[in-house]
């Protein structure tokens, strides 16, 4: 069976499940996971909960649940039909970029948490010499990761324009 576009309907549901398999091989939970890959899959990036349960053959909670995880992740967001309460999950073109800022944010938080170790540690100790070393990844891996994001923005601009 065709799609309105002439895909192979089959073929669409086959990649979405693989895509969403090598999401929670990833650490994605499930059922976000295939939800992302649907969204991701869809000519407009963007489909209500009803379309999601129809394609998934999941029930309306499932969609509300996994798409409760992928707005906290920024990887989708929300957004009402004109003239409708009903709302359609849109997942964006920059969704890669927001959700590795996202972790940004998270990896500050860490650094936080381990310079308050090392102090409360000594760094002189075995202990704090193991979290002085962690900090130290994290600081390098956020310096790396925003040189990276601004060489993407360059790159992107590069390849799709703005």
């Amino acid at each position: 069976m065709t799609d309105a576009a002439g895909r192979d309907q089959e073929a669409v549901s086959k990649f979405v499940e693989s895509f969403a398999a090598q999401l929670v091989e990833a650490g994605m939970q499930r059922m976000p996971a295939r939800i992302f890959a649907a969204l991701l899959s869809s000519d407009e990036g963007a489909m209500t909960s009803a379309e999601l349960g129809e394609q998934l053959r999941i029930s309306p909670a499932a969609v509300s649940g996994g798409v409760r995880y992928l707005a906290q992740q920024h990887m989708v967001s929300r957004e009402r039909e004109p003239g409708s309460r009903r709302e359609r999950y849109r997942v964006h073109s920059n969704q890669w970029y927001e959700a590795l800022t996202n972790r940004e944010a998270v990896i500050k938080r860490w650094e936080g948490a381990l310079r308050e170790g090392v102090g409360s540690l000594g760094a002189d100790t075995p202990a704090g010499r193991r979290m002085a070393e962690t900090l130290a990844f994290f600081e390098f891996v956020d310096d790396e990761i925003a040189a990276m994001m601004e060489r993407w923005r360059v790159h992107r601009e590069e390849l799709f324009g703005s």
